[in-house]
């Protein structure tokens, strides 16, 4: 998925880029208000999330303050998702997270980067989509970079940085992540 359809890029002193800074403030607000809550607020958390998202999340879904987005309205989370606490999701780019994927403390989800060239750095944002799949799980300080499709029932281990694709049943560890070992059942 490194360049599919839905990549975007957004240059700046243009309608998209007023357009993204608006929205980057409003995921502020939302998120500031969130990081006052506790664990035991699980309630208004979903409801500020929900907010954040602009789509209701399920009562399965459990998120632990603080949390740090750089929009939120390209999150979609499906049922039964838990993100642990101090996870930073950019999601400019898109960013679905399946039915039962656990997300470990620490993790950054980065969807949003900028071009090599330094005369084009400052001036463009790009995002790239990243797809997390069923029961994934993601482990304490990971970083999964955007135009990756993390596959499912597969693990990414602590600290690891994912900058390409992670088949189903895997666990990839390292910076960059590689394939460790099949894993399943056993």
């Amino acid at each position: 998925m490194s360049n599919d359809d839905r990549t975007k890029i957004i240059n700046s002193r243009t309608p998209e880029s007023a357009a993204m800074l608006a929205n980057i403030k409003r995921a502020m607000t939302i998120t500031a208000r969130l990081n006052r809550l506790t664990f035991n607020d699980a309630d208004e958390v979903r409801a500020l999330f929900s907010e954040l998202i602009g789509k209701k999340v399920d009562e399965g879904f459990l998120l632990i303050p603080p949390f740090y987005t750089a929009g939120g309205n390209e999150i979609r989370v499906g049922h039964n998702v838990f993100v642990n606490q101090n996870c930073t999701f950019y999601d400019l780019g898109g960013l679905d997270i399946a039915d039962d994927v656990m997300i470990g403390p620490n993790v950054s989800i980065i969807t949003a980067g900028h071009p090599l060239e330094p005369s084009r750095r400052r001036s463009t944002t790009i995002g790239k989509p990243i797809v997390i799949e069923k029961n994934v799980w993601i482990a304490a300080g990971a970083t999964i970079i955007g135009g990756v499709t993390v596959g499912e029932n597969s693990v990414v281990a602590a600290g690891s940085v994912v900058t390409k694709e992670v088949p189903p049943n895997t666990l990839v560890g390292g910076n960059p992540a590689q394939i460790i070992r099949s894993i399943g059942d056993e």
